[in-house]
């Protein structure tokens, strides 16, 4: 894996109800300037690139997620009964054709109706010719732990940026250096509040499904712009974008004591941002 990666968590199936505008140019842009792609919504689209791309199927290391169960064009809940999860993966296989295997899956959160034991060994099972390795996303320290008991786990998935910051004293990032875990950093622009571009609600797509999240409701989100203006000031004076810092400021935390190894992941819309995301600022102590 490379230092960065290119998350396409916002390129989703139409019929989800949960789409962003996002320009295909994505993936093609990321092997260009020598990026991992580690994630993305649409097998579909993976399907078609690495039909086009055969030659780039190595370089990646693929990484999906299952378990989430939509009523409507607006609500979700999870449900990661053991059926689910092997239909997730078989389902996935077989829109992917043999183009892209699965490196890691897991469930996108922990399903409280569901013991963590339980899902641990239906994901060890799926080991067995349908997925690489296991993945956890969004889970407490002893959750992480009381899964490893079952079967090793290789990556977690964690909200982590500047505005998310509980990461790295909620005891994951000590349990992931214990145990030689890769952190898989999401969202780590805030669904793009970090970049700048926001100013208001009203600056959001009507169809972005983050607006129904608690941290955009009207007093957050106020609370949210003054860290922003922060960044937005300390950025200029570095000379970079406050999403470039947003973004070094995190990978800084690579190679400190008691980090794991924390891989990146920036969504982006079109090649312009791609290529930013990945450009590195260089930090300080004093910064």
């Amino acid at each position: 894996m490379t230092q960065n990666g290119l998350g396409l968590a916002d390129v989703m199936l139409t019929s989800t109800g949960f789409t962003n505008r996002v320009e295909p140019t994505q993936s093609d842009v990321s092997f260009k300037i020598g990026q991992t792609l580690t994630d993305a919504n649409s097998l579909h689209l993976l399907k078609r690139y690495f039909t086009k791309y055969a030659e780039d199927t190595d370089k990646v290391v693929f990484c999906t997620k299952s378990g989430v169960s939509i009523t409507n064009r607006s609500t979700f809940h999870i449900a990661c009964q053991a059926e689910g999860l092997r239909n997730s993966v078989d389902n996935a296989n077989k829109i992917l054709g043999g183009e892209k295997c699965i490196d890691a899956f897991g469930p996108a959160e922990v399903d409280p109706k569901v013991p963590i034991e339980t899902t641990s060994e239906v994901l060890a099972q799926l080991l067995k010719g349908k997925t690489d390795a296991i993945q956890l996303s969004e889970v407490s320290a002893d959750t992480f732990r009381r899964s490893s008991n079952v079967h090793m786990v290789d990556m977690v998935e964690a909200d982590v940026s500047l505005r998310a910051t509980d990461f790295f004293s909620n005891g994951i990032a000590e349990t992931c250096v214990g145990l030689s875990i890769v952190i898989l950093a999401h969202t780590l622009l805030g669904w793009g509040t970090l970049t700048g571009n926001f100013q208001k609600l009203e600056d959001m797509l009507a169809s972005n499904h983050h607006k129904h999240f608690p941290r955009f409701e009207a007093e957050y989100f106020q609370k949210n712009l003054q860290l922003v203006e922060e960044l937005k000031n300390l950025a200029a004076k570095k000379g970079c974008t406050p999403a470039q810092l947003a973004l070094s400021c995190i990978k800084s935390h690579n190679g400190k004591p008691s980090m794991p190894c924390i891989l990146p992941t920036a969504g982006a819309r079109s090649e312009v941002r791609v290529r930013e995301n990945c450009e590195a600022v260089e930090l300080r102590r004093a910064n």
